[in-house]
């Protein structure tokens, strides 16, 4: 497999564009198309199966990670990477060459990790290393913004993806907050803590962020917003202890044992679905002494399970058999009646003086007349003479069809005006 050519990539995405939009004038499409190189070493890296891109992963891992000797003879290559069945390791590491992640050195022998290669690798790294502890994704979104911030090339894109989360996160929290549920505003309390850190690292970046003075008014904005969002973030925890105050002015507690209702519902989410159908035998015994029962409601479960629940499962859904096909010989079939086209293809034919076109369309009543103009559009014509049958044969004859732009009355009873031409049979050559 080879990457893609740019010329077929914008063909292909032109495609799928509006007739009259340009993909290089979309600013969205722009930085993309700007960096196709990088995603074409992320498409070919990530491809296909699981197994596949971590074949992929872990061979490109491994050969980057030798620090004092970055270049790998193919020999090297098979002995560190013996575990891996050979023909398998020669395809990917082929992969890797035609989309320029590795790059082969012709006079040394040797592979190398390109600078591409060794993005993707620093790209791929980041990511597994913040997926361990940062589940809600904010510290890698941070030290994104950190980092841009430290070597002064911070981009707009991270100030929106980290806003994006912390308004989310702040939804998330207020949901679980409206809800009263005590479990769930626990929940949301413990997800706080955890990205507090992340949090609190992000406000002293964003806060220097916006006290520099090279900052177009948009991204300052921007940076403002993020810094009133993680504002409103770290005042989350007030809202969960005055929250979890007032469930606890509310709770039951059970006699003088010392045990709530909180507890006792921590208690039951800790057991098994079997577990706690275990706790349900004999809690109700037939028959059922619940005054609280609606009749009418109780007739319409009951004839719910004893008629229609039966009547559904009754129904005959079974599919019909499937059935052959019929044959083309068992369709009627009507022949054509072309006499009216062979009729008037014998008279062109004979024609050895110009004939107007008048003349040529006068028939019967309309149709034929309207159905004799639309074969004079085949005289001449290379496609239809290539054919057989009438129309093909008509349309191998040797005539000239003339039309003038001007309309003329033909004198049919059926036709009003007619285009004013004629057709010209082929000269005759003149005696020498």
């Amino acid at each position: 497999m080879t990457p893609l050519d740019s010329a077929d990539a914008d063909e292909r995405l032109q495609d799928v564009l509006r007739e009259g939009i340009t993909a290089e004038d979309l600013p969205a499409v722009f930085p993309l198309l700007r960096g196709r190189s990088l995603l074409r070493a992320f498409s070919a890296l990530f491809h296909g199966s699981d197994t596949q891109v971590l074949l992929r992963l872990l061979i490109l891992r491994t050969l980057g990670a030798r620090a004092h000797a970055p270049e790998w003879t193919p020999a090297e290559i098979r002995d560190q990477l013996a575990f891996v069945e050979p023909v398998k390791l020669e395809t990917v590491v082929q992969r890797l060459k035609d989309h320029e992640l590795l790059t082969w050195d012709g006079e040394t022998q040797r592979y190398r990790i390109s600078p591409l290669g060794r993005k993707a690798l620093a790209a791929v790294a980041t990511l597994l290393e913040f997926e361990r502890d940062d589940e809600d994704g904010l510290g890698y979104l941070t030290a994104q913004l950190a980092a841009g911030q430290a070597v002064g090339r911070l981009s707009a894109d991270e100030l929106s993806h980290l806003l994006s989360r912390l308004s989310e996160l702040k939804e998330d929290f207020d949901r679980a907050v409206l809800s009263g549920s005590e479990h769930r505003i626990r929940h949301a309390a413990t997800r706080l803590e955890s990205v507090w850190d992340w949090v609190e690292k992000g406000t002293e970046v964003v806060s220097r962020i916006a006290d520099s003075a090279d900052l177009d008014p948009a991204t300052h904005r921007l940076a403002q917003a993020v810094g009133r969002a993680q504002s409103a973030l770290l005042r989350q925890a007030g809202v969960f202890q005055r929250e979890l105050n007032k469930i606890d002015q509310h709770r039951v507690h059970l006699g003088r044992t010392g045990l709530s209702s909180s507890d006792l519902v921590a208690w039951l989410r800790s057991l098994s679905p079997d577990a706690l159908a275990g706790h349900a035998d004999d809690a109700a015994l037939l028959p059922l002494q619940a005054p609280f029962l609606h009749d009418q409601i109780a007739l319409d479960v009951a004839e719910f399970e004893l008629l229609e629940r039966e009547r559904a499962a009754a129904e005959n859904t079974v599919i019909p058999a499937a059935e052959s096909t019929p044959t083309t010989a068992d369709l009627p079939l009507d022949e054509d009646d072309l006499s009216p086209l062979l009729a008037w293809h014998g008279e062109l034919a004979a024609l050895t003086q110009p004939l107007e076109l008048s003349d040529a369309l006068r028939g019967e009543d309309y149709a034929l007349s309207a159905y004799r103009l639309s074969l004079l559009g085949l005289l001449g014509d290379p496609e239809s003479s290539a054919l057989q049958g009438p129309t093909a044969d008509l349309a191998r004859l040797p005539l000239a069809l003339e039309i003038e732009p001007r309309l003329i009355d033909p004198g049919l009873a059926a036709i009003a005006l007619v285009s004013a031409g004629r057709l010209h049979p082929p000269k005759e050559p003149s005696d020498a």
